[in-house]
């Protein structure tokens, strides 16, 4: 999937399973924090309307998303708690190219698509190993969309660069994924 190079461990879903309001809660800031990327995006990319209509619908998308899992965390009665730090996107985030504009801005959506194709893939693993049959259809129906999303960004980086360095770039993010994830898998949260 997304030529990820290491997926997760399905009994990761069984740790997200065993405390489904913090999973939920770190999800939910999750969403707030792509709604958050996307309009940052859009604030480095006003000479491209087409780009920034494109993450307006993405950052609409990312909030829907963060109001659904919120709704969910109120209807089973769990309390939502304060916003969670994510080493994963924090160490991803040291890897973005600090060079030139352009480059810098390829690599936040390279960065962006990461972070997506890895919650697809953890999506993923949650629909198909977890006993709750409301999250499993939730989560199978936000694989599809955090798809969509990967796709999307890496798409504008192709469009802001050239398409073969970009694709480079995009083997140079997996290695380093690869080797930071292992670190992770191990919590109830999304990129844990």
């Amino acid at each position: 999937m997304f030529k990820l190079k290491l997926l997760t461990d399905p009994r990761w879903a069984n740790i997200a399973e065993g405390n489904l309001e913090e999973i939920l809660t770190d999800h939910a800031w999750c969403e707030q924090k792509a709604t958050t990327n996307a309009i940052t995006l859009i604030t480095m990319l006003p000479e491209h309307p087409e780009i920034v209509t494109e993450l307006l619908d993405i950052a609409k998308e990312e909030l829907e998303h963060f109001q659904q899992v919120h709704e969910i965390i109120k209807q089973r009665g769990y309390e939502f708690g304060r916003e969670r730090k994510d080493d994963y996107v924090n160490q991803l985030f040291k890897f973005i190219i600090q060079g030139s504009r352009e480059d810098y801005i390829i690599d936040r959506m390279l960065f962006a698509a990461m972070i997506e194709a890895r919650s697809c893939e953890r999506f993923k693993v949650l629909t198909e190993n977890i006993k709750d049959e409301e999250l499993k259809t939730f989560y199978k129906e936000l694989m599809i969309s955090e798809a969509n999303h990967y796709t999307t960004f890496i798409g504008f980086a192709r469009k802001l660069g050239n398409p073969e360095k970009v694709n480079q770039r995009w083997e140079e993010w997996l290695e380093y994924e690869a080797e930071i994830i292992k670190s992770y898998g191990k919590k109830e949260t999304i990129h844990g």
